[in-house]
Formats: structure tokens, C-alpha cells, sequence
């Protein structure tokens, strides 16, 4: 795993193993704690554990690339990223009521107040989605705003955590 830290943003990438989503969500828990967001935390992990499963299970990464989570504090809450090289575009499906999976995407869209899927600067896209902490005065939720995509300069921060075993993408 490696990590980078952009101004106001996580990045880090994986590899496709299984283990890399609980190293993912422990990142993400002490991002949210240290933004002050930690009433995020629930539905933050269980979007993340998704978004990252279906990159590590259904996307194809190639062999030698990475997946990349973006964790973005935006006004009013949390934008969640997840950027992968294949070009399959993940698709909500319906699944029967006693299968074990199907079901991830509309916990996305239920835990979640806006998700979707975009291109991105590279090969690939990046599927992402937007929590926030209260609702608007109306009682809808409040506007989401795109975060600033202006290229920065990216810093590279060490991580006690095991990079994952060598030749598993």
C-alpha cells in the first residue's frame, strides 16, 4: 500500500487482495477522526468496503496496476473515490432474495447521498460517493460540491501497515 497526502485528501493505493479493504477502512476511520466527521464512520466503511470489493472483484484491474481510494473532505462531509484501470463500469443488479451477493451497489445508493461513476486522468474511472452529516433546512440534503481537481503536488507519507504479499493484483 502506498499513500499519498494531497492537500485536504487520502490517497492511498492497493492491490486487489482481500485483506487490503480492512486495511482501507482503518485509513478511512482515522481520516474521519481526525476531520471531525467520525458520526461518518458506519456508512463511510460499508460504502468503502463495497466500492473497494467490486474494484478488487469485478473490475479487472491489470496486472502492475493498483486500486487508488480518495478519501476528500468536502463541505458538510466525506466524498469517498475509488479509481481502478479497467473500463467495466460497475452495474446494480437484482439478485435473488437467498443469494450472498448482488446487493452492494444498493447499499451504495441507500448509505449514500449521491454515487456515481466517472472518468478519470488515466486509464480506467472512478467510482465514488458523497455522505454528509445533516440534512439541508428543507429536509433534503445539502449540495455536494465537486472538490478542486487542480493538479497539486503529491508528498509521500510512510504507513506501518503491511504492503500485501507480492505477486496478488
Amino acid at each position: 500500500m502506498d499513500q499519498i497526502q494531497e492537500c485536504g485528501a487520502v490517497v492511498l493505493r492497493w492491490s486487489s487482495h482481500p485483506r487490503c479493504v480492512g486495511m482501507a477502512r482503518t485509513e478511512l476511520r482515522e481520516a474521519l477522526a481526525g476531520w471531525g466527521l467520525a458520526a461518518l464512520e458506519d456508512p463511510a466503511a460499508l460504502v468503502l468496503t463495497e466500492l473497494l470489493t467490486n474494484a478488487g472483484q469485478h473490475a479487472r484491474v491489470p496486472r502492475g496496476r493498483e486500486i487508488e481510494t480518495r478519501f476528500l473532505r468536502v463541505p458538510g462531509g466525506l466524498r469517498i473515490e475509488v479509481h481502478d484501470a479497467s473500463s467495466e463500469r460497475p452495474r446494480r443488479r437484482s439478485s435473488e432474495a437467498d443469494a450472498c451477493d448482488g446487493r452492494g451497489l444498493m447499499l451504495v445508493a441507500a448509505l449514500a447521498d449521491r454515487w456515481g461513476v466517472a472518468e478519470r486522468g488515466g486509464p480506467g474511472k472512478q467510482v465514488w460517493a458523497e455522505l454528509s452529516l445533516t440534512p439541508a433546512p428543507d429536509g433534503g440534503l445539502p449540495p455536494a460540491e465537486e472538490p478542486p481537481r487542480a493538479e497539486r503536488p503529491l508528498a509521500e507519507r510512510p504507513l506501518a501497515a503491511p504492503a500485501p504479499p507480492t505477486g496478488s493484483h
